[in-house]
């Protein structure tokens, strides 16, 4: 883990984010959040408690909006103890990817968080269906990303594998860029990927 640990610091240290200042758009912020699970290095993934609102069910990261002073660490840390119940101090932030903006109106800032440690998840029942640790080489599986048109004639939607399943966008995006930067090292921009016109519900 220390080895994956040093590869990601120093990928980050090569990569120039995009972060925008938009006045318009509500921040928030994800968290990626990489820990060793059953000896190999793993990421936290949840699909969102039946009950809510809005993304019921969907595929996601722990994450939400900024409280008032925060920034997106700060904001990635809080949601990661409020949703799955994995408590981390400010130095687990390893780096941030770019700034994506949502079909929803958020400017959502991806933080990736690394625990040395194995950690222990305690979904929210209010906010978290259910939540597991996916190791991370998942996300080089052959057929991902996997694109296809936009059903309104936008950009191509891009999809990740996760656990049998196809991960729509806006999680998508965050997923392949993390592949592409933290973990490869390769300067990988996402902005451009469509989302399904549904998640701007």
């Amino acid at each position: 883990m220390e080895g994956l640990r040093d590869r990601i610091v120093a990928n980050f240290a090569a990569f120039d984010r995009i972060a925008l200042d938009l006045k318009d758009r509500r921040p928030a912020a994800v968290a990626i959040v990489v820990a060793p699970h059953e000896s190999e290095p793993a990421f936290i993934i949840t699909r969102r408690a039946a009950g809510l609102r809005r993304n019921a069910g969907n595929w996601a990261l722990p994450g939400g909006g900024f409280d008032d002073g925060e920034d997106a660490i700060a904001a990635a840390l809080r949601e990661t103890a409020e949703e799955v119940g994995v408590a981390l101090g400010r130095d687990a932030a390893l780096g941030l990817l770019d700034d994506f903006i949502t079909l929803s109106g958020h400017r959502v800032t991806p933080v990736v968080l690394f625990s040395p440690l194995a950690v222990t998840l305690t979904p929210n029942p209010h906010e978290v269906g259910h939540a597991w640790f996916v190791p991370l080489a998942d996300l080089d599986h052959p057929e991902a990303p996997m694109r296809e048109d936009h059903p309104e004639g936008g950009e191509p939607i891009l999809r990740m594998h996760v656990r049998g399943s196809w991960v729509n966008p806006p999680t998508a995006a965050f997923l392949y860029q993390f592949r592409e930067v933290a973990i490869h090292g390769r300067p990988t921009r996402v902005a451009h990927i469509g989302q399904p016109p549904w998640t701007a519900r």
